[in-house]
């Protein structure tokens, strides 16, 4: 969850396969191929997508998501312009649904106007 970490993981299982390896004689080669980097949200916008949300469609309509392990590649935006955030209208959350990036993905077209509600929302929010 944050890149200081995410490079002392990596370092780490590069050391002990190659200290395994070596306890028996061998080597190994560790190749670890960068995805995506750490998802940092700006607190700011995290705010402001608080806010339109909660004026839009309520309270008990919006919820703070938990960090997760999940790669996404919006990463690589927020690391270009870092004043972003990555946030979710619902689109897999139910139970019965899967997450995007998921070759089971079904859109859900119910959310078509929550996510033009939001974005519009958004938009004046931020011209204002």
């Amino acid at each position: 969850l944050n890149e200081a970490v995410r490079e002392k993981v990596l370092q780490r299982v590069h050391d002990i396969a190659t200290a395994q390896a070596q306890s028996f004689g061998a080597t190994a080669t560790i190749s670890h191929i960068h995805g995506s980097p750490v998802l940092n949200n700006d607190p700011q916008a995290v705010e402001m997508v608080r806010i339109v949300a909660t004026d839009l469609f309520g309270q008990d309509a919006t919820a703070e998501i938990p960090p997760f392990m999940g790669s996404e590649d919006f990463a690589f935006m927020l690391e270009r312009n870092p004043n972003g955030c990555y946030f979710t209208i619902g689109a897999g959350d139910e139970p019965d649904r899967c997450m995007v990036h998921n070759p089971g993905y079904d859109f859900n077209d119910q959310i078509l106007k929550t996510g033009a509600a939001i974005w519009a929302g958004l938009t004046e929010y931020y011209l204002r």
